[in-house]
């Protein structure tokens, strides 16, 4: 064989990683659960042995692991110096009320906790898994995906990794006053914006209603924000790619996190995805 495809699959407890490796075994990948990191090159280098047939592979690593998930920074620094691989990181995630609703849903336990899996859970699994999902060519948020969802976003990505489409772009909307998005590769701050909240009638109201939104994009500065930034990004995505990075997170704040910052990432994610990337959007005030 030519180059031997490996996808390492991680992310949160409960976000999709299961249902993300029947996709891979459906799609003829071989796939391992729960595997030590340390071990996953020691495989690598059997499957070149002769005789074997192994082309591609797949192998789920997560908090599971325990003392073994330590190695994982370093094994990740020898996949990427293996040059007979072609190697992609796939980080799952979805959020913290999410990710407790599906644990009390299904009453098993969070590999973290011994009893009932609290955001405080997962925030502390978020925390462990923060450098990682720095590293991650894609990032799938299945918060508001079903099962034929995951499995449509896998096909994009893997079965058509040469399109527009296999490029991600999160976006975020925030509030400043809670502070800004750790995981955030670029963060505009549209305060420059006039204020929806001081218009009586717009003040409850947020960015997901109509009459905020074309309050905030009347304005002459937010249009010409929003075609540069378009553009901007356009130039940029092919670069980012040929460096292997697949995905793009961009956070658009405002005071509270309620008014300009919403309507602006609602608009910017219309707009992404008419240009054809897959677009994950989430309003971090607005629970």
């Amino acid at each position: 064989m030519d180059k031997m495809k490996v996808v390492i699959v991680t992310g949160l407890s409960g976000a999709g990683k299961t249902h993300a490796a029947d996709w891979f075994e459906d799609h003829g990948y071989y796939c391992v659960d729960n595997m030590p990191p340390s071990l996953i090159l020691n495989f690598v280098e059997l499957a070149f042995m002769p005789g074997n047939k192994i082309d591609k592979a797949a192998f789920v690593v997560d908090v599971r692991g325990g003392e073994f998930f330590h190695d994982f920074s370093d094994c990740l620094d020898k996949l990427e110096n293996y040059g007979k691989i072609d190697f992609k990181v796939l980080f799952i995630e979805a959020s913290d009320a999410t990710l407790v609703k599906r644990y009390s849903e299904t009453r098993r336990n969070h590999p973290l906790s011994t009893g009932a899996t609290t955001v405080g859970t997962i925030q502390q699994e978020r925390n462990t898994l923060k450098e990682l999902r720095s590293h991650a060519d894609y990032i799938i948020d299945t918060t508001r995906l079903k099962v034929a969802g995951l499995n449509a976003e896998l096909d994009r990505i893997f079965d058509d990794g040469d399109s527009e489409s296999s490029f991600a772009i999160n976006i975020v909307s925030f509030g400043y006053k809670y502070g800004i998005p750790t995981e955030a590769d670029m963060v505009f701050d549209m305060r420059f914006i006039p204020n929806p909240y001081y218009v009586p009638s717009l003040k409850k109201l947020t960015g997901n209603n109509k009459k905020v939104s074309q309050y905030v994009m009347k304005h002459h500065i937010t249009q010409v924000f929003i075609r540069q930034l378009r553009e901007m990004i356009k130039e940029m995505v092919p670069h980012y790619k040929e460096e292997g990075k697949y995905h793009l997170n961009i956070a658009f704040g405002c005071t509270g996190g309620q008014h300009r910052s919403v309507a602006t990432a609602n608009k910017m994610a219309e707009i992404f995805k008419e240009d054809g990337y897959r677009v994950n959007l989430e309003h971090r005030q607005l629970k």
